[in-house]
């Protein structure tokens, strides 16, 4: 069972123009795809975003031939201490966010050793299909010289609900969420009314990514009483999170200042935040946010999970993950439906039934790279000579004078 090579390629893949509090998604969403060989032929796969630099990972590769897949721990401490010596500059959460998809890589190749799903490494699953939310974004019809695409424009209440419907007719989503930060608060919390209006019945949640003050937080707050089934970072740092639950018995929710384990006892004595947002690529790995999960439990916080622009690897990993956290309590974030079309699995996207998907058949993760489709991606990746993205930057194209500074209302 032992690693024989890590394979990392960084792939690109379409991304529609989708509007957050800091810019704009440009034309390529970025990734990178790591493959950990094992003796006898065995490949395992992990996914995470482009943030990290490649030749930090290079630097882990060597390190990690000859361990065995099952001491995921202890490849955790060598992937630490290697990064401390190679990239001084990568804070502790950084050097968590190079493991994880290793160990998500080590988990499946075990899991097809082993014949078994990776959700049974983590314990066993406690039900067969994840429940996922419609992930709603204000945006532009098309990208900067391209036509417009099939989802159309999402500037104004009209446009977003016609956004929803076209989430719920097509994937069966049963929760919405919208992703805020974008126009001034009252013409998104009328956006939130009018897709209560047309959804009755459909827990709504906002996400302004921490770019409302204090003030206007709490205002949105008491506008939106009875109509939110919780607010997701409606304001910046735990202290602000706190000001904010202070005034309201609606949940707030956070992937942005409850982010690592030193963070989770301020934010509990300040009573700042309700629900965290899970992200195994951020917490350092499945294992390590199933723990936090525990956490959470003991602490009566409620459990969702966090999602950034991601294909069918990244998927798998949080549907096995989710599948075995007993206390996942609200249905969880995916952007999957806005990317699915460029995944790099075998056999075609995964398929979302009223809403929720299904723990992958076989072994491991249940899904496979196409080698095909990977190359494409990694072409594509080339071929934009970009290894980061720039939201802020691909904003100014449209209005030059765009200032991503939070807050901003």
């Amino acid at each position: 069972m032992k690693i024989t090579d890590l394979v990392v390629t960084p792939i690109a893949f379409r991304d529609p123009p989708l509007l957050n509090s800091v810019g704009a998604h440009e034309p390529l969403a970025l990734r990178i795809i790591f493959q950990v060989h094992v003796e006898g032929g065995i490949v395992g796969a992990g996914e995470c975003n482009a943030n990290i630099p490649l030749e930090a990972i290079q630097a882990v590769r060597e390190g990690i031939i000859g361990m065995s897949v099952t001491g995921t721990k202890a490849i955790e401490q060598r992937v630490d201490h290697i990064l401390r010596q190679a990239a001084p500059a990568l804070s502790q959460s950084q050097r968590l966010w190079v493991f994880s998809p290793i160990e998500v890589a080590c988990l499946d190749a075990l899991g097809k050793i082993l014949n078994l799903p990776v959700s049974d490494l983590l314990g066993g699953a406690v039900r067969q299909r994840v429940e996922f939310s419609a992930y709603l974004f204000y945006k532009w019809e098309g990208h900067t010289g391209q036509e417009p695409d099939r989802w159309g424009p999402a500037l104004d209440p009209a446009g977003i609900v016609r956004q929803a419907q076209q989430f719920v007719s097509e994937f069966g989503f049963k929760t919405i969420k919208l992703k805020g930060g974008v126009f001034p608060p009252a013409e998104e919390s009328a956006a939130i009314r009018a897709l209560a209006a047309a959804l009755p019945g459909y827990p709504l949640r906002i996400d302004p990514n921490g770019a409302w003050t204090i003030a206007t937080a709490k205002q949105v707050v008491a506008d939106l009483h009875g109509v939110i089934e919780y607010f997701e970072d409606p304001v910046l740092t735990i202290d602000g999170m706190s000001q904010v639950s202070a005034e309201t018995p609606i949940p707030l929710a956070t992937n942005m200042c409850v982010v690592e384990t030193a963070h989770i006892g301020e934010a509990f004595e300040k009573d700042a935040v309700q629900v965290v947002l899970s992200d195994h690529h951020i917490w350092g790995g499945l294992r390590r946010t199933r723990e936090l999960a525990a956490i959470c439990e003991a602490l009566g916080w409620g459990v969702s999970m966090h999602s950034n622009s991601h294909l069918g690897i990244s998927l798998a990993a949080m549907i096995h993950l989710a599948a075995t956290i007993p206390n996942l309590d609200y249905a969880c974030d995916t952007h999957y439906p806005w990317n699915y079309e460029d995944d790099i699995i075998r056999g075609g996207p995964m398929v979302f039934t009223e809403g929720t998907l299904p723990v992958p058949n076989g072994p491991g993760l249940g899904v496979d790279i196409d080698p095909d489709k990977l190359a494409e991606a990694h072409e594509r990746y080339i071929e934009f000579g970009r290894t980061t993205r720039d939201d802020s930057g691909y904003r100014r194209t449209r209005e030059p004078h765009y200032d991503p500074t939070l807050p901003r209302f």
